[in-house]
C-alpha cells in the first residue's frame, strides 16, 4: 500500500528548557509549557507544525498518518477530533501508536523502540513500506513525496545537502552524516561525529550529506533491527540510526539514499518557534 507514514512526536525536553533563553510572549510561553511542542500555534496562524506537516504529508499522496505519541496523548487525541474533518485532511486516517515507558524507566527508550511499538500495535504495518520521520520537523512535498514513491529496494533514506541547509555549522554536529557508494546506497551513517571529522565525510561531488530522520522502510525487513537495536552507551535509548546500521552491515545495497537540496525547518528548542 506504501501510503503510510509514522511521524515520531518525541518528547519536548528541550524546548522547554530554553523557554527562558528567547523574547517570546507570554501566551506562547505558557502555551510551549503546557502543550507538545508540535501542537504549539505558529506566528501569524492558529496553525501547528503537525499541521502543516501533516498537510504536506496528505499533499504527497499518503492517506494513513501513525502519530507516535506518550500514553499521556490528550491532546494529541483532541488535535485530531479537531483536524479530521478539515478539508485539509480529506480521506486521510489517522492513528496513534502508543510508546509505553518500562518500568524502572523514567522516559521512553528512544525512537527504534518507538516503532517497534508502532509495529506490534499495528501489525499491518509489517506486510507494508512505510515513511518514519520527526514530527517536529516540517518535511517538504516533494521530499514526502519522493519516499512515497520508492519502489528500487527495501528501504531508502533522504539526505540534505548541507550547503543548502540554514543552520549553523555547531547546529550540523548534531545531526547524523552519511557516506554512499558509488550507487547512492547508504553505505554509513555516523551520529553527531566531531566537527573536525566533517571534511572526510564529503563525497565525489564536495557534498556534504546529512540525515535528518526521514527514511522508509519496509516493515518486515526492518522489524528484527528495531528489536535488537542497541542501547546508545550515553543516552540510554534504542536510537534509529543505531537500528539503520546495523542494517546495512548485514545486509548490504538494501537503502538507497535521495539527495535533497532545500533547506529544513525544525521546531527543536524554542529559539526555533520564532524562525516559523
Amino acid at each position: 500500500m506504501n501510503n503510510i507514514i509514522i511521524m515520531a512526536a518525541g518528547a519536548s525536553s528541550r524546548m522547554k528548557k530554553t523557554l527562558n533563553e528567547v523574547d517570546l510572549s507570554t501566551e506562547v510561553k505558557e502555551l510551549a509549557k503546557q502543550e507538545h511542542k508540535t501542537l504549539i500555534p505558529l506566528k501569524g496562524t492558529n496553525k501547528s507544525l503537525l499541521f502543516y506537516l501533516c498537510a504536506n504529508a496528505k499533499k504527497a499522496g499518503y492517506k494513513n498518518i501513525y502519530i507516535l505519541t506518550a500514553p499521556e496523548n490528550s491532546a494529541f487525541i483532541n488535535w485530531i477530533n479537531t483536524y479530521k474533518s478539515n478539508s485539509n485532511f480529506s480521506g486521510v486516517n489517522f492513528f496513534l501508536p502508543i510508546q509505553k515507558v518500562p518500568k524502572g524507566r523514567l522516559k521512553p527508550v528512544g525512537t527504534a523502540d518507538g516503532i517497534q511499538q508502532a509495529l506490534d500495535q499495528f501489525p499491518n504495518l509489517l506486510n507494508e513500506r512505510f515513511t518514519v520521520c520527526n514530527a517536529d520537523n516540517l518535511y517538504s512535498v516533494n521530499v514526502l513525496e519522493r519516499l512515497l514513491k520508492h519502489d528500487n529496494s527495501p528501504h531508502s533514506i533522504m539526505s540534505y545537502d548541507r550547503s543548502f541547509l540554514k543552520f549553523p555549522e555547531e547546529r550540523i554536529t548534531k545531526f547524523a552524516l552519511i557516506k554512499l557508494d558509488d550507487q547512492d546506497y547508504l553505505e554509513e551513517i555516523v551520529e553527531k561525529p566531531p566537527i573536525e571529522t566533517h571534511e572526510s565525510f564529503r563525497n565525489s561531488n564536495g557534498q556534504l550529506l546529512v540525515s535528518m530522520n526521514i527514511f522508509s522502510f519496509t516493515g518486515s525487513k526492518i522489524y528484527p533491527y528495531l528489536k535488537n537495536c542497541i542501547m546508545d552507551p550515553e543516552r540510554n535509548e534504542k536510537e534509529l540510526p543505531q537500528a539503520v546500521r546495523s542494517l546495512i552491515k548485514n545486509e548490504n545495497k538494501t537503502v538507497f539514499t535521495y539527495i535533497a537540496k532545500e533547506h529544513l525547518k525544525d521546531l527543536t528548542s524554542a529559539h526555533d518557534i520564532k524562525k516559523f
